[in-house]
């Protein structure tokens, strides 16, 4: 088998910038949708003038209901693809599952310019939501898979283009707002950049695949697969050659059975054959995967803590922090508000988040600061619910201002990235180099766990506001 001092030049670093893309391309359906929010609302136009006065006519909970039904694909898909993975090929899962996202991105783009009744496009809408994230959630669970197999910094790499791709959605929500189109035609415009994006994303997994330095790690799965074989032959052959008797001699029929010379000969090659096969055996129990509670008893704690990073994150991100106002409504700084302080916000400092990690791992994987950190997060809930959500029933507005706003999403969006990355880190680590990949599918599903308890929670968080 290849070892890694033999694989081949990753020329130009192409494998990495093909890997950050993929990243990038995974959370570009999730991003769009989200900070699409204002031409959602727009759309869902539930409020009237009566007497004077502005009159709630239905609440579509629009923000709690897309976050819901983004998630819960995710967490139901990364299930199902433990079993897709065994009965369909990677090149089909991957590549299927881009063209699927496609199409309905093509979709989305083209029921901007088709004019409908509010209830039957919140439900057109969110089935669309819903199948373009089950796809997506097929496309993170198989290429945490690939990643995995190369070495850690690739993961890096991947981690980071999905911490980017909301930034990217959130600048081309701004600079579709600054084209000063009408809003159907700056709708139309910014849905039609992720088809070009999961277009480009398609290719970049088409071109990885032919690359060298990919297919040797790639390929190393199969080719351990094919040494485990042989050394099973092996073994199997030496046993049958060293069958002992009880005395620990070789059965033998015949004259030679009785000659002391064969007798001594025998013996002295039988000792070597014994020794290699109990090497052999030990080899074999090294190469044994831990099963999945072995390997959860290790992660519990990484797998916990992205749990609980992710439920406080989607609890009110964006279904609360996409109803906070301006302070100063005045002048053109309302249409900007939402998509600079709070989704530009938010993804600039995920990213950067989770790329400081790259240089600083504090607290330290078996550190008990690291868990109580994580829980600490949980403050940003209220701060985020006291700052000037509109519209209120229930708390009052303590942090009116836009700079404060801004602050405490900056320190909630670097959190949560940096103790996500780390959590997501760590927990291969803290296996044996066999059971990595399991380590990373168990933390994968607690990801999206975490998830799904976020949006679920979003629903009676954004009803006490």
């Amino acid at each position: 088998m290849k070892g890694q001092a033999d694989a081949p030049r990753d020329r130009g670093g192409l494998v990495g910038i093909l890997f950050f893309i993929l990243g990038l391309g995974t959370l570009l359906p999730w991003n769009f949708f989200m900070t699409a929010s204002m031409y959602f609302q727009g759309r869902l136009n539930t409020t009237e003038w009566g007497d004077g006065e502005v009159v709630v006519r239905k609440e579509y909970y629009f923000n709690n209901w897309m976050t819901l039904l983004s998630q819960l694909p995710l967490l139901l898909f990364t299930l199902l693809n433990s079993i897709l993975y065994q009965r369909i090929s990677e090149a089909v899962r991957i590549a299927g599952s881009f063209v699927a996202i496609l199409f309905f991105f093509i979709f989305t783009a083209i029921l901007v310019k088709v004019d409908m009744g509010m209830d039957r496009f919140f439900s057109v809408t969110m089935a669309t939501i819903w199948f373009i994230n089950s796809f997506g959630a097929v496309v993170q669970g198989s290429l945490f898979g690939l990643v995995g197999q190369l070495p850690p910094k690739y993961s890096g790499f991947f981690m980071s283009g999905q911490g980017l791709a909301g930034t990217f959605a959130a600048l081309a929500m701004i600079f579709a707002i600054a084209s000063e189109a009408d809003s159907e035609t700056a709708a139309l415009g910014y849905f039609i950049t992720p088809c070009i994006g999961t277009l480009v994303t398609l290719l970049s997994y088409l071109l990885l695949t032919r690359l060298e330095f990919a297919q040797h790690y790639l390929n190393r799965s199969g080719q351990y697969e094919t040494d485990a074989s042989h050394e099973l032959l092996d073994e199997s052959s030496l046993t049958e050659k060293s069958k002992l008797n009880a005395n620990g001699g070789v059965q033998a029929n015949g004259p030679a059975a009785e000659d002391p010379r064969v007798s001594l000969e025998t013996d002295m090659v039988v000792e070597p054959a014994k020794q290699a096969t109990v090497s052999l055996d030990e080899g074999q129990t090294d190469h044994k995967k831990a099963s999945v509670k072995e390997v959860f008893n290790k992660i519990w704690v990484m797998a916990f803590c992205v749990t609980l990073v992710f439920t406080v994150t989607l609890s009110v991100f964006p279904a609360v922090a996409a109803d906070v106002r301006t302070y100063s409504p005045q002048g053109t700084w309302e249409r900007y508000f939402l998509s600079v302080c709070c989704f530009l916000v938010f993804n600039v400092n995920d990213w950067l988040g989770r790329t400081v990690t790259t240089w600083v791992h504090w607290p330290r994987k078996d550190s008990v600061v690291f868990p109580v950190l994580v829980g600490c997060r949980v403050v940003f809930v209220p701060l985020i619910m006291l700052c000037n959500v509109q519209s209120r029933w229930l708390m009052p507005v303590f942090f009116p201002h836009d700079a404060a706003f801004v602050v405490i999403m900056s320190l909630f969006s670097f959190s949560s990235g940096y103790f996500v990355c780390l959590s997501m880190t760590y927990a291969p680590q803290m296996v044996a180099a066999k059971d990595a990949e399991t380590a990373g599918a168990l933390m994968t599903f607690f990801l999206a766990l975490g998830l799904s308890c976020g949006a679920a929670l979003s629903f009676p968080l954004r009803a006490l506001v």
